[in-house]
C-alpha cells in the first residue's frame, strides 16, 4: 500500500473542525475534484489525472480515532481508504489534523498509465486543498 499524510494546525477547537467535516459535500468538493455527488454515505468523485480519468465510488465508514473515513467501493485501485483524525493541542484550543491516504495500483491498466508518484502527488493536492478549506471554515 502506498500512503499520502498531510498534517495541518487548526487554530480551532477540535469540535469545531469535526462539525466542518460533516459537510460532506462541501468537504470532498475543496479537494479540487472534477465532479462530487454526495447521496447519504457513498461518494462519487470523478477527476483528471494525466491522461487518465479517474472515477470512484467511496462509503464514508467508521474509523477508530477518525472524526471521518471513507474507502473505495467502486473505482481503479486495488484497495483505497482516507481518513481524517482531529486532535486537540494547546490546552483544546487548536486541533492537529491527519488526513490521510493509502491506496494499491492492484489494477493492470493502471499501472501502464498511472503510476504510484502521480497519484501521490495528486492525492497530497487533494488532502493539502481540503486542510485549507477546514482552516477556511473554522
Amino acid at each position: 500500500m502506498n500512503d499520502v499524510t498531510e498534517t495541518r494546525r487548526i487554530a480551532a477547537p477540535p469540535a469545531a473542525v469535526e462539525d466542518a467535516t460533516t459537510d460532506l459535500e462541501a468537504f470532498v468538493r475543496s479537494a479540487g475534484f472534477d465532479e462530487v455527488d454526495v447521496d447519504g454515505e457513498t461518494i462519487r468523485v470523478a477527476n483528471s489525472v494525466g491522461i487518465a480519468d479517474i472515477v470512484l465510488e467511496l462509503e464514508v465508514v467508521d474509523r477508530e480515532g477518525a472524526a471521518l473515513a471513507y474507502e473505495q467501493r467502486e473505482g481503479i485501485f486495488g484497495q483505497m481508504w482516507t481518513s481524517y483524525a482531529v486532535e486537540a493541542r494547546a490546552d483544546g484550543e487548536e486541533s492537529e489534523v491527519i488526513a490521510q491516504t493509502a491506496f494499491s495500483l492492484d489494477v493492470p491498466v493502471v499501472g501502464d498509465v498511472l503510476d504510484a508518484t502521480l497519484i501521490e502527488r495528486q492525492r497530497r493536492k487533494e488532502l493539502r486543498a481540503q486542510l485549507d478549506w477546514l482552516e477556511a471554515e473554522t
